[in-house]
């Protein structure tokens, strides 16, 4: 699917299995830390809109604005952390990498990389709305 030009109505029809879509305050920013941080890809960026790409997932991000009559918008806090308890883990991230380029991008790093006795490699990083973005990668038998 060619995600630069889909229709709006094609692209909902094609959406499959467990779908994300954020509520941000600004979505060019938040597309631009993604996209600086975890090297997502972006498509289709509006000011209320965006398609974005990690490997072969997808999601999507929505301004507030696009929400003005749907009931979840009251339930979205003024003030941050919007995402309490929310992990959105990025299973093919380099976690130290990331964490470099999220202090560069005006992200928080929650929890720098660590090894984790699960076998990963991971770290908690809040963008600007306070969602836990988690980039993590495998140990190696060697770690």
């Amino acid at each position: 699917m060619d995600y630069d030009s889909v229709s709006a109505p094609d692209f909902g029809a094609s959406l499959r299995g467990l779908g994300i879509n954020l509520l941000v305050r600004d979505v060019a920013a938040q597309a631009a830390f993604l996209r600086v941080v975890f090297r997502m890809t972006v498509h289709q960026p509006t000011r209320d809109f965006a398609i974005l790409r990690y490997g072969e997932q997808v999601f999507q991000i929505h301004s507030d604005g696009t929400y003005h009559s749907h009931p979840l918008l009251g339930l979205v806090p003024e003030t941050p952390p919007r995402g309490g308890g929310v992990e959105l883990r990025l299973y093919d991230s380099d976690p130290d990498a990331a964490c470099i380029r999220a202090q560069a991008a005006g992200g928080t790093i929650l929890h720098a990389a660590a090894d984790k006795p699960h076998g990963l490699r991971e770290a908690y990083i809040l963008c600007r709305d306070g969602y836990a973005w988690v980039p993590s990668c495998p140990l190696t038998g060697s770690d």
